[in-house]
């Protein structure tokens, strides 16, 4: 019951701003609500409040007791969309697979798939000694088991 009405007050308000997309959602067992959302323009307080207070004003708390919380996905929160790779083009992740791990630039974002760029050093073909080459590599959405933002201080 609490989890139909949540999940209709939450597809309303994000109808609302467009910018704005469902990243998790969950109901535990003791009615503590926690929604996390990212954006296309990233997540402002205000944006939180407003999703918050769309939820918990078309709630009764006499009917169902419940905490809420609502909150934007973290510089350190792994990327699990397509959409959030989009906003992250230009940046620098990185992206463990099956059979690698990679960091690199975003160059490109699809639907099904991403493309990261990055400078490696390897043996020259003729003589002693490395050269720095330019890698590129294309890796399936479904093959990423772990992507992240890099960030530098």
């Amino acid at each position: 019951m609490l989890q139909e009405k949540v999940t209709t007050l939450l597809e309303e308000a994000l109808g609302k701003n467009e910018t704005l997309f469902l990243i998790d959602f969950s109901i535990s067992p003791d009615n503590k609500i926690k929604i996390t959302l990212d954006g296309d323009e990233g997540v402002s307080l205000q944006d939180c409040m407003d999703i918050s207070r769309a939820i918990e004003h078309n709630l009764d708390r006499e009917e169902e007791d419940f905490a809420l919380e609502v909150a934007s996905a973290g510089a350190t929160t792994p990327l699990t969309m397509a959409r959030q790779y989009r906003k992250n083009i230009g940046r620098k992740l990185e992206v463990r697979t099956l059979s690698e791990s990679i960091e690199g630039e975003l160059t490109a974002a699809e639907d099904d798939s991403i493309t990261l760029e990055w400078k490696a050093r390897e043996p020259k073909p003729i003589g002693k000694g490395k050269v720095t080459v330019r890698k590129k590599q294309e890796i399936a959405l479904s093959d990423i088991q772990e992507a992240k933002v890099v960030l530098k201080f």
